[in-house]
């Protein structure tokens, strides 16, 4: 089992960027993704269910963050407009290995498969 994540890189304050995260060995139905800051913890950012018919953000990203999938590609995308210098981090995508999840429950141990991380800068 293996989750690419993808699509990070160096933007100005109020530019976008489109991540990605492919997982190959099996599909799950519920996916996310997280960030992780210099010397900070690793925080949930948005999590998505199998149809995409639920979606859950951080307050910090609602109304710029968009997650979505793709399940025919077993992949998972998060578009990330109107980008602020705080939104710099490693971003890792992750994976529940079961179907049930509680939207309350979004500390990374909630999640059993993670990617290996892509860096997002935003610049001032």
């Amino acid at each position: 089992v293996q989750l690419q994540a993808s699509g990070g890189g160096l933007v100005q304050a109020g530019g976008s960027l489109r991540l990605s995260c492919a997982a190959s060995g099996r599909t799950f139905f519920v996916m996310g993704w997280f960030r992780q800051a210099p010397g900070k913890e690793r925080e949930f950012v948005a999590a998505i269910g199998w149809s995409g018919g639920y979606r859950y953000y951080s307050d910090s990203v609602m109304d710029r963050f968009t997650i979505s999938r793709d399940n025919d590609k077993n992949t998972i995308y998060l578009q990330m407009n109107s980008l602020k210098p705080e939104d710099t981090a490693v971003y890792y995508c992750a994976a529940r290995g079961t179907r049930e999840w509680s939207p309350s429950s979004r500390a990374p141990k909630e999640f059993d498969y993670w990617g290996q991380g892509t860096q997002v800068t935003v610049s001032s």
